[in-house]
């Protein structure tokens, strides 16, 4: 067999030296070129600096000498007075303050004018503004919104402002201070104007001198470089815009841009001047700048080069001794038949033929893993809830926690309990509950790290979580336990939109302790009844609230009280109102705590009483004892008064409802057979209600209800229908069958039997006759 993987192993220990070397080299070259040319770019950008400062020093020191000259008692003065040719003494003061700013600046021309009186007093003149040539182009700088501002000539204000003659074509070689008089005027018409010229020399001087690295110059507010000549202005005027839209792009006061000049490309260092709004350039070409890394390139590539052989030698050592052990290796697995393999001398290499020897056992193996992994996790569950249940011992607990890799050092314990609270407001179905607990359980198992708890799992309608913590110090356990769960309850409202409630037992330090700390947490999230949903609550805080005083029963019995006669008279929107109060009485006494399910039992046993001596049987109302299994495991208020009102309430009224109609008929019923049995005795509501064992006033509203006359009503026409009877079939007189139907008097008997068939019995048995 050829030895090709020898042969790759030597190409790709040689590509695996030589590409970190001329990586390395490159990455050297670029940052060495970076450096310099950050280096040079922070030092002209000093230069710059120092330039705009001392611009800006001449700048203003003209500025303030002129604002002093404007408010000096001189020209306040002359700015209220007509000049004429014989003020020549107020004229000479005029000129000499002029001339005094001179000390501050070279200044080339300066001009004080009033537009109200016609006149204008420069440096040794006194001229009427009519008669001057460019009287235009200081009124077009009058009238600028702008009470002190500096003109450039060249577009940024009016023209005319520099001294270039007109038609000449030839650049301004003056930059004009215009103040409005009087001062801080914005008027666009003023009293009166102060221009001071300055030659745009002076400030040239003031710019850094150019060098091989590059050049600078001044733009005004316009962005035009007034200082520079035409040839120059032509060259750098692309460059101009794009300093404009970086400034207006990000706002910012400097920079550094690249762009090309004359076919070179430079590197463009800007900074604008917050005084007057001039940017201040400085252009540095690139290629001057990295000369010097020249050399650095040089000596890179010959170390690279030095390197690149090493690397050649060491890779041709280094293939061959790490190609020993594939060789031996090679000899060995040919010395193993591999079955359903092929012929050596077919495979392509030699890691191909030892491939082929291994794959049966490679993918057995990997078979094997998948499937134990598959039932790593539900053993790690099985063993926690065995733990729950109290099926395992500490010792046995703390042998099997080391081979699934729990946690096996702690200083506290203490389990979480989640249950969901109420899937009526939600948009998920309470059939969805079981996968809901899963998913929350998935979250936690995620959420959790493994080295603080133990796997999570599902028990019962609860998820719960054994948490491991490393204090012993009873608040600090306590706020570690609270923010867990808050970690845990606000990424499942997160998630899944669902409101949770968590309960949290007492610290434990012996894992035997995990069944009462379970019970705990449960009883800890009982407390919803009287807190509400969406709580986390921890044990130790409902046991205090429990010692806190000793709650008296009885004021519960007349609620409940309440609650059954409301369901006696058939209504069960007042028994729920009353139930809201007993309900609420319960919730709200932390002594209750625990003992809900007895008082709710207590009342379920009050009503049932009721409806059995009704007469109803209890299996009408409630299915057995799934549905009190429902009850007792309900957590909020909320499903609680659900569960009273559509489970107990609803179906006590209608079975009473229904069972009222049929002992109505029964009672009308019994009455009327009495009447008709009795009918010859002395009989009234009394003795019925005597008979029967109900109220007299209950056995009227019954009859009345049924028959549609009242009880004496119905018992007097029957009499009479019997002393009818009797006239036709007996001899007896009329005062015996007055007697025999409890007339005490004949005249009663008469009277009546004349009301109801219209005449008298004797007249009634005479014509019978």
């Amino acid at each position: 067999m050829t030895r090709k993987y020898l042969l790759r192993l030597l190409c790709f220990s040689l590509l695996l030296g030589a590409l970190p070397t001329v990586f390395i080299g490159m990455i050297s070259y670029y940052l060495a070129t970076r450096d310099i040319e950050e280096k040079v770019n922070e030092g002209n950008m000093q230069l710059l600096l120092q330039t705009q400062m001392r611009v800006e020093q001449t700048l203003k020191s003209l500025e303030m000498s002129a604002t002093q000259l404007a408010n000096s008692s001189v020209v306040l003065s002359a700015m209220n007075s007509p000049l004429q040719n014989e003020d020549f003494v107020q004229a000479r003061q005029l000129t000499t303050e002029l001339t005094n700013l001179q000390s501050v600046a070279v200044i080339k021309q300066a001009h004080l004018i009033n537009f109200q009186y016609d006149w204008t007093v420069s440096l040794g003149t006194l001229k009427r503004l009519s008669e001057l040539d460019n009287r235009g182009e200081l009124q077009a700088l009058a009238a600028k919104q702008t009470g002190m501002f500096w003109s450039t000539g060249d577009g940024s204000s009016a023209p005319g402002t520099g001294t270039r003659p007109a038609g000449t074509g030839k650049e301004p070689d003056t930059v004009s201070l215009v103040l409005k008089l009087p001062m801080l005027t914005k008027s666009s018409t003023p009293k009166g104007m102060l221009v001071v010229q300055i030659s745009t020399a002076d400030l040239k001087e003031g710019l850094a001198p150019s060098s091989k690295l590059g050049s600078s110059y001044v733009l005004d507010k316009a962005g035009q470089a007034f200082l520079s000549s035409s040839a120059d202005k032509a060259a750098t005027a692309e460059i101009n815009g794009h300093i404009a839209k970086a400034l207006q792009a990000d706002g910012r006061k400097q920079g550094v841009l690249r762009s090309e000049l004359e076919g070179e490309e430079v590197a463009v260092l800007y900074r604008s001047s917050g005084h007057n709004g001039w940017t201040y350039v400085s252009i540095v070409s690139i290629a001057e700048m990295t000369k010097a890394t020249k050399n650095i390139a040089r000596v890179t590539a010959a170390a690279c080069v030095l390197i690149l052989l090493v690397v050649a030698l060491l890779a041709y050592i280094g293939s061959r001794r790490m190609y020993s052990p594939i060789r031996k290796l090679l000899e060995l697995t040919q010395k193993v038949e591999v079955p359903g393999g092929s012929h050596p001398g077919t495979r392509s290499d030699e890691l191909d033929y030892i491939q082929a020897s291994l794959e049966t056992l490679a993918v057995s193996r990997s078979r094997l893993e998948e499937q134990m992994q598959g039932q790593v996790s539900h053993l790690k569950e099985f063993f926690v809830l065995k733990l729950f249940t109290g099926q395992l011992s500490d010792d046995d607990f703390l042998y099997r926690a080391r081979l699934y890799g729990f946690p096996t050092q702690w200083s506290r314990l203490c389990v979480l309990t989640l249950q969901i609270d109420n899937l009526q407001e939600t948009r998920y179905q309470e059939q969805d509950r079981e996968l809901l607990l899963f998913a929350v359980n998935n979250i936690v198992g995620e959420l959790l790290p493994a080295h603080s708890r133990f796997s999570p799992i599902l028990l019962n309608a609860s998820q719960v979580t054994l948490l491991t913590a490393d204090t012993e110090e009873p608040e600090r356990l306590k706020a570690y336990a609270f923010q867990t769960a808050e970690l845990i309850k606000s990424k499942v409202e997160q998630y899944l939109q669902l409101q949770v409630s968590i309960g949290v037992s007492s610290a434990f330090t012996r894992p035997s302790g995990t069944v009462k700390a379970y019970g705990e947490s449960l009883m800890a999230l009982k407390s919803r009844m009287s807190l509400g949903p969406d709580i986390i609550v921890h044990y130790e805080d409902i046991e205090q609230q429990g010692e806190v005083e000793k709650i008296v029963y009885s004021h519960l019995k007349v609620m409940e009280d309440k609650v059954i006669q409301a369901l006696r008279e058939l209504k069960s929107d007042k028994a729920l109102e009353a139930f809201r109060e007993y309900l609420a009485s319960v919730l709200n006494k932390d002594g209750f705590t625990g003992e809900h399910s007895i008082l709710f039992m207590q009342l379920i046993s009050r009503i049932m009483q009721m409806i059995q001596e009704q007469g109803v049987s209890a299996t009408r109302v409630l299915d057995g004892e799934k549905e009190l299994d429902k009850l007792l495991k309900l957590q909020t208020r909320e499903d609680i008064l659900q569960w009273f009102q559509l489970r107990m309430f609803e179906p006590v009224v209608t079975v009473l409802g229904e069972n009222a109609d049929i002992q109505y008929g029964n009672i009308a019923e019994r009455m009327v057979r009495i009447i008709r049995e009795q009918y010859d005795c002395d009989i009234s509501l009394e003795s019925c209600a005597a008979i029967l064992n109900f109220h007299p006033v209950y056995l009227s509203r019954v009859f009345k209800k049924e028959m549609g006359v009242t009880f004496s009503e119905y018992l007097s026409e029957y009499r009479m229908h019997m002393g009818k009877v009797m006239l036709e079939t007996t001899t007896l007189k009329i005062s015996e069958i007055g007697e025999r139907l409890q007339y005490k008097n004949i005249s009663a008997f008469i009277r009546t039997f004349r009301k109801t068939f219209g005449q008298t019995p004797g007249k009634y048995r005479e014509s019978l006759d």
